[in-house]
């Protein structure tokens, strides 16, 4: 019963402040951005006049999973940052406010005021990125050619993966500041700080969670699931489990110092 009166409290919150229209937009436009725009290409250059009398475009042939795939690399950069921003002061902002011993004094463990917020806005993520994805899938098998549903599936199943540990990431944050402004800062930065460790150790870290979006090409181009993708998936996974149970250690041993 608490764990659903914070989890509808954080929906509603959403609500009122219209994360669950312009989320969701947002993510179906960064999903169909490059797809649309690589299609459409030629056109558009002719439109605006940019080619002189006579010049013919040939754009190479953009194939269909290709195509799916440059959704998810518009969530890699802007997605993330998107997921970041909304997270910031789910629980930070409520210590800095004092909502959040208000809260807590009823009493509600801490664990069920992290994992109920948590899930509040994995939720509203989820709903976004599915809608976002649906969107991109229904254009692609328009314009570049058929993708099949389990395939489809795969890609969105693994890829939520590493976006649910975004905002996990995000959400120990929370619980080790109390300004949302560092919550983002740190949040990214670690991101960051992990991009450029994948990129110089990825020939010995395989299953590293950046390396989700590198296996799903191989997985969308072979019709195979590498093994490294499992592997990544479950590390990732793991991860976002281990950083839970140390948001509710930390969060716990700083509400208590305070």
């Amino acid at each position: 019963m608490q764990w659903m009166t914070v989890f509808s409290k954080e929906l509603l919150e959403d609500w009122r402040s219209y994360k669950w229209i312009w989320v969701p937009l947002v993510f179906i436009l960064l999903c169909i951005m490059d797809p649309l725009s690589s299609y459409y290409l030629p056109q558009i250059l002719e439109a605006v006049g940019g080619l002189p009398d006579g010049t013919v475009i040939e754009m190479p042939e953009t194939l269909p999973e290709e195509a799916l795939m440059m959704s998810l690399a518009q969530l890699s950069m802007i997605g993330v940052m998107i997921i970041a921003a909304i997270t910031m002061g789910v629980i930070a902002g409520e210590r800095k406010s004092g909502v959040a011993e208000l809260v807590l004094v009823k009493p509600i463990p801490y664990l069920t005021y992290i994992t109920a917020k948590w899930a509040a806005k994995l939720l509203l993520i989820f709903s976004s990125y599915l809608l976002g994805m649906l969107a991109s899938w229904y254009y692609v098998n328009l314009l570049f050619g058929e993708i099949s549903f389990l395939k489809f599936m795969g890609v969105f199943f693994f890829y939520f993966i590493w976006l649910a540990f975004v905002t996990t990431l995000s959400v120990f944050y929370n619980t080790t500041v109390k300004v949302p402004g560092l919550v983002i800062s740190y949040t990214l930065l670690t991101l960051i700080v992990m991009s450029v460790l994948y990129k110089i150790f990825a020939h010995i870290m395989p299953w590293f969670p950046n390396s989700i979006s590198t296996h799903l090409m191989r997985f969308v181009m072979e019709n195979n699931i590498p093994g490294e993708l499992w592997g990544a998936a479950g590390i990732t996974a793991v991860l976002s489990v281990i950083l839970l149970v140390l948001s509710n250690y930390v969060f716990k041993t700083k509400e208590m110092a305070d």
